[in-house]
């Protein structure tokens, strides 16, 4: 009788915990849904949250680029050992933007997420899913060589992907209402087009830049083919792209400013990178431009 009972407690409790550590379960994601509830009294209060961080964004945006007038983002060939002890640039890569990907992972996975269940917000979901698999999973290990990151642009970059995530996510999983039709909408189409533009230049625009150099080569070279014909920050377009295409499909103040923030930041470094290769090369293509072809 002992034997029996003493037997099936260790089942019983293997299986509680099981049900609590299986991301599907009900029980896991009443814990989930339960401490969200604890930090906000209510759906709207949670809601208007979201919107001040939106907001919040956009000004942050609007200090940043008085900042960046001055100062460059320290990371990359900008670094500078008065913003902290150096990272690895993979090491930072991988961890600063990890946060973006299994915030958003937790929230999908994780708690009701009752919105999930309609097609726009499925497809949004999966452009954000798409850029940040790709940036946290698989261009850190892409990387080869690269100049240390210094710390105060990792820790500024890894609290930024924690923000980010969450706000958008967030939202889309829980709250974002679109109207039925909403895939067929021009507003819907365009911006998805124009993600998936800027993805594809993104991408292989990251891939010209990793192979400039050939093995056990050192030092910077001038970037050459796809939109590197045209502009110097060929990666930077793609990624603004991505995010104003996904604005324009997402319709909400959420995703405007964080298209918004990526504009203002990836266009000071396009600006940046553009004036440091007329000065480092005395035969850089003087027809390119910093950020729009033909243009500027």
């Amino acid at each position: 009788m002992c034997s029996a009972s003493c037997s099936a407690a260790p089942q019983r409790a293997d299986l509680r915990v099981s049900l609590l550590l299986d991301s599907r379960s009900p029980v896991f994601k009443a814990v989930m849904d339960t401490f969200l509830q604890h930090l906000f009294s209510s759906q709207e209060e949670e809601l208007y949250i979201l919107d001040c961080l939106s907001y919040l964004m956009i000004f942050m945006a609007l200090v940043t680029f008085l900042a960046l007038l001055v100062e460059n983002v320290p990371y990359g060939r900008y670094s500078d050992r008065k913003f902290g002890f150096p990272v690895s640039a993979r090491v930072a890569w991988f961890i600063q933007e990890l946060p973006a990907l299994v915030v958003p992972l937790a929230l999908v996975l994780w708690t009701s997420a009752s919105k999930t269940v309609h097609l726009p917000n499925q497809l949004l979901l999966t452009m954000y899913f798409c850029h940040y698999i790709q940036r946290s999973l698989i261009y850190p290990f892409l990387i080869r060589g690269g100049k240390p990151t210094p710390f105060a642009s990792f820790a500024l970059a890894f609290v930024f992907c924690i923000y980010n995530g969450y706000l958008q996510v967030r939202y889309l999983s829980h709250y974002a209402e679109f109207p039925s039709d909403w895939v067929t909408h021009p507003c819907f189409i365009s911006g998805t087009c124009l993600w998936l533009f800027g993805w594809i230049i993104n991408i292989h625009s990251d891939h010209i830049l990793r192979n400039l150099r050939a093995p056990g080569e050192t030092g910077y070279k001038i970037p050459r083919g796809g939109m590197f014909l045209y502009i110097s920050g060929a990666n930077f377009l793609g990624e603004i792209l991505e995010w104003a295409g996904f604005a324009l499909a997402g319709h909400s103040i959420h995703s405007v400013a964080f298209a918004f923030f990526t504009c203002t930041i990836l266009s000071s470094r396009a600006v940046a990178h553009h004036k440091w290769y007329l000065t480092k090369f005395e035969d850089y293509p003087k027809s390119r431009k910093a950020l729009i072809p033909f243009v500027f």
